[in-house]
């Protein structure tokens, strides 16, 4: 198994894209952390590993630096290590930039990019005591392009590469690398409540929303899903080495090809 008795946390997992690399930590050996904000994350650790010895659910904000310390502090007392983090926790709000309120920008902001640096700060401590770790950022398709309504959630995930990059150069004298995985669109409960959203921001039905907005620029009209997504983390969380690092990976059905 490729990450065996590795520990792993994972921001945002009770559900979705999380949930899934979750799972697949899991299946290849790793001790999984579900953090996330809800009370669905010890429930999800449980389906995990009913057992509880290899899975745990840590209930988190990634917004808020008390919890977040206090969660990576729960995962070392309990495993004393810390190998992987998968920064994936985040949420979506459309509206065009003229009528975005500041409030809910910065809410976007705080969760995507405050919650990315609060928790590989708790995680690199650990990890430069150990000399090892890998850092993986949920990024998207949107770290690299831009679409309307969107001027938080692309201004975050562009941030994430920046993050990412400094933290591959400052990690790497300490044995810890620092990837982006970058995913097309991905029909999960995030992206199902944008569906009816645009529709009535763009005035056009639900149906051109997925095949002439969310699907248009894919090689076959695919969704990407979190199978695909969960593959990729596994691929950056095992790489044996500093060679891949500091680096973004897109996975989109081919809608992005830089």
């Amino acid at each position: 198994m490729r990450l065996q008795d590795k520990v792993a946390v994972v921001t945002g997992a009770a559900s979705g894209i999380g949930k899934e690399i979750a799972t697949v930590y899991a299946r290849e050996g790793a001790r999984v952390v579900i953090a996330d904000l809800n009370a669905e994350a010890a429930t999800t650790a449980k389906e995990l590993d009913p057992s509880g010895e290899r899975a745990m659910g840590v209930a988190m904000d990634v917004t808020n630096e008390q919890q977040v310390d206090a969660g990576i502090q729960q995962v070392i007392d309990r495993w004393n290590r810390l190998d992987v983090l998968v920064s994936n926790a985040g949420i979506q709000i459309v509206a065009p930039v003229v009528e975005f309120e500041f409030a809910k920008w910065q809410k976007m902001l705080a969760i995507h990019l405050d919650g990315a640096f609060l928790t590989t700060r708790a995680a690199l401590r650990q990890m430069y005591r150990q000399n090892s770790g890998s850092v993986i950022y949920m990024g998207s398709v949107h770290s690299k392009e831009a679409s309307v309504l969107k001027a938080p959630y692309v201004t975050a995930k562009h941030g994430l590469l920046g993050l990412a990059k400094v933290v591959a150069k400052e990690g790497a004298a300490h044995g810890v690398r620092a990837n982006v995985i970058c995913p097309g669109f991905v029909r999960t409960p995030l992206v199902e409540k944008q569906i009816p959203e645009q529709s009535r921001e763009l005035g056009i039905s639900e149906e051109d929303v997925i095949k002439k907005v969310m699907l248009k620029e894919t090689v076959d009209g695919e969704f990407t899903t979190v199978a695909d997504v969960a593959e990729t983390a596994l691929f950056l969380a095992a790489f044996p080495t500093n060679a891949l690092t500091g680096q973004s990976i897109v996975v989109s059905h081919g809608w992005c090809m830089n």
